[in-house]
């Protein structure tokens, strides 16, 4: 059923396509309408509540409240600053003061909190004075304002305080790692695949990044097994991260990739990245200071979303050092002498399957002979009589030679018969 094959890669990240292929091997087909239609329904659900919280926040007034119109974003350069807070609200309504447990939204007049945009989940931390602390879950934006959304852990925060803006390190590294990541595949995706291969959509949190592109069939293991080679060639290079601002002109004239969708101001951030600027995009994200501090890239799965179009979810850093200790462990399990060097896993790996095919293949021929042999068995024994206490079974025997009717004759087992 469509519905129980998108459970699988919404829930587990099992690709439709790989569904495809085990269902065939047992004569069995997906019903990719069902899928399809269950894609579609997630997609209206996951909008719509998108639109609702996007809805919640237009409605807060802002200048009504004190705050200003536009934030400025220091976030680039620091993650911790002393701020004061212009405007505090709750039940999307302005007020003057939060107290401990209240749900509310923050706004600051500067701040390194980054707002998702662009891809990229916005940024979670803390808010904090001497006696209280707000905790920012998330970092969105309306207009050019950005709100931080969160709780008030303790004490009591009010319009005119100030406190220290302090953005969880250790989740904005990590995000970054996935988004300059994100930029080294697109590259590495035109290079392997060719110039068509334009980004549809993308992810990027501190877990994975999923990146969507286009493209008209699947992705083979040996391609994906180039672009992730290429990837993390240009991750142990090691080369620092160039960033620009310059206008669009310019920005294009530079060779800088602008994604369809995306909304541009007169100014521009062009990122370059990699041996010979192998990657250059207009991003206003976060990203690494060098390529070497990805430390790893790898590929966990490869599926079709919608005609044409291909999405690629990967890990990085010390996710995707987890997720090969994971792949290895069955192996780093065995016994030391049962198990094969890492070189040799590909070669028995072949071995295995190549062994599997020839045994099928003998089992089906010796059960075609031993059907024959079974039907030739019952006629023999139809064919024999009884002679007093004994059995006769009377049928010819072809004789070459003397000799060898001298050698039938005397054998034992017919002396023994």
């Amino acid at each position: 059923p469509g519905d129980v094959a998108f459970k699988l890669y919404d829930t587990y990240g099992f690709p439709l396509d790989l569904t495809a292929d085990i269902a065939r091997e047992r004569g069995l087909t997906v019903d990719n309408d069902g899928y399809q239609s269950a894609m579609q329904k997630q997609r209206a659900q996951a909008k719509a509540a998108s639109q609702f919280k996007a809805a919640a926040l237009d409605k807060l007034d802002i200048s009504a409240a004190g705050g200003c119109s536009e934030t400025q974003f220091d976030g680039y350069e620091q993650l911790q600053t002393q701020v004061e807070v212009e405007a505090l609200f709750s039940d999307g309504q302005a007020v003057e003061q939060l107290q401990a447990g209240q749900v509310g939204v923050v706004v600051l007049a500067s701040t390194p909190f980054y707002a998702e945009s662009g891809g990229q989940v916005g940024d979670a931390g803390v808010l904090r004075a001497n006696d209280l602390e707000f905790v920012v879950e998330d970092t969105q934006k309306q207009g050019d304002t950005y709100l931080h959304i969160g709780h008030l852990g303790r004490g009591s925060l009010a319009r005119g305080d100030s406190v220290a803006a302090c953005v969880d390190s250790a989740r904005r590294r990590a995000t970054a790692l996935n988004h300059s990541a994100t930029h080294l595949l697109h590259a590495a995706l035109r290079e392997v695949l060719g110039e068509h291969v334009m980004q549809k959509g993308s992810l990027v949190d501190a877990e994975r990044l999923r990146f969507d592109f286009s493209h008209s069939e699947p992705v083979t293991a040996a391609e994906l097994e180039r672009v992730t080679g290429i990837v993390n060639a240009q991750i142990r290079a090691n080369t620092p991260v160039e960033v620009q601002v310059t206008d669009m002109e310019s920005a294009k004239a530079a060779g800088a990739m602008a994604l369809f969708g995306e909304k541009y101001g007169d100014q521009v951030r062009v990122l370059a990245m990699g041996d010979n600027r192998f990657s250059v995009e207009l991003c206003g994200g976060t990203h690494v200071e060098r390529t070497g501090d990805i430390g790893l890239f790898r590929i966990v799965s490869e599926a079709g979303i919608a005609a044409g179009v291909r999405r690629i979810e990967a890990v990085t850093g010390a996710a995707a050092l987890a997720d090969v200790q994971h792949t290895d462990a069955p192996c780093s399990a065995l016994p030391r002498r049962c198990a094969p060097s890492r070189p040799s896993w590909r070669k028995r790996s072949s071995n295995c399957w190549a062994t599997k095919r020839r045994s099928k293949k003998n089992y089906s021929g010796c059960s075609k002979k031993s059907t024959v042999a079974a039907a030739a068995t019952s006629s023999i024994v139809r064919s024999m009589s009884p002679v007093k206490k004994y059995w006769w079974l009377k049928c010819p025997m072809p004789i070459p030679n003397r000799c060898a009717l001298r050698s039938t004759s005397s054998s034992k087992s017919w002396a023994a018969a």
